[in-house]
């Protein structure tokens, strides 16, 4: 992981980001980093946050804060408010996702049984796709062995599991936070995210950002990422010197003070 100093792209416009701990402070949404979003979209470089997120904030980040668009719940939709119109594009149907809420509901049931010391997300109740495991939000933080022992339940009733700075989150299907970005940028922007890679950007802090570390040339992490090196095979290309919020207004100011 390189020094942010050492990022010299002029091409960036867009700029997909995690929230939980790159863009807050210990659970806040602070001024310092709120204002940044506004600054990037006055330099013109757009922000979607990418999140692990329920539906419920998802709608209201759509609509309220500086945002192109935002994608939620790891993947599993994105909604966008434009032109006084709220777009919401999910990777399965209402049928699907009510099928899946059942299955979830197994899985919830087995991890409150024998994980001691983790509860489900209070965000839960505003969720569509995903079951949310909290570890260190609310609650703990558990050792990591119980968080494995979380992971392992998921996949025991064949669901996908990823782990954030906070939650377990796992759901069933394919789609995780970067096919859900590609979609984004193929139906919103007009790009094919694979061709136009040098136009994009990421950051992040923890584990369930690793498929974006990997696929995006312009990769970041705030300083926190240092938490999770050992459950990292892809690692971003540039880290920040400060944690959280503050780490993200450094990522923000190294971007806009290169761009064309």
């Amino acid at each position: 992981m390189k020094p942010l100093k050492d990022f010299s792209s002029t091409n960036v416009q867009y700029l997909f980001t995690d929230i939980d701990d790159t863009l807050t402070d210990h659970g806040q949404l602070k001024a310092h980093a709120y204002q940044a979003l506004w600054d990037l979209r006055a330099k013109g470089i757009e922000i979607i946050p990418v999140t692990g997120r329920p539906a419920g904030w998802c709608e209201m980040i759509a609509r309220f804060w500086p945002v192109h668009g935002v994608v939620g719940e790891n993947g599993g939709f994105y909604f966008r408010y434009h032109d006084k119109k709220m777009d919401r594009h999910f990777v399965f149907d209402e049928k699907s996702r009510e099928a899946n809420r059942a299955k979830l509901e197994l899985i919830r049931r087995d991890v409150l049984k024998e994980v001691s010391g983790c509860a489900i997300a209070s965000d839960q109740f505003s969720r569509l796709m995903d079951l949310a495991v909290d570890f260190a939000e609310d609650v703990g933080p558990l050792a990591e062995k119980d968080i494995d022992k979380i992971v392992s339940i998921f996949a025991r009733h064949g669901a996908q599991a990823k782990v954030s700075s906070i939650h377990v989150n796992g759901w069933f299907g394919t789609y995780d936070k970067l096919s859900m970005c590609k979609e984004y940028a193929k139906r919103e922007l007009g790009l094919d995210l694979d061709a136009y890679n040098e136009r994009f950007a990421f950051s992040g802090d923890s584990p369930n950002d690793e498929p974006m570390f990997a696929f995006f040339r312009n990769s970041f992490a705030v300083a926190n990422i240092k938490n999770f090196i050992s459950r990292l095979q892809h690692k971003p290309a540039f880290v920040s010197e400060k944690e959280g919020g503050e780490g993200f207004v450094e990522i923000a100011s190294r971007l806009m003070s290169v761009r064309k």
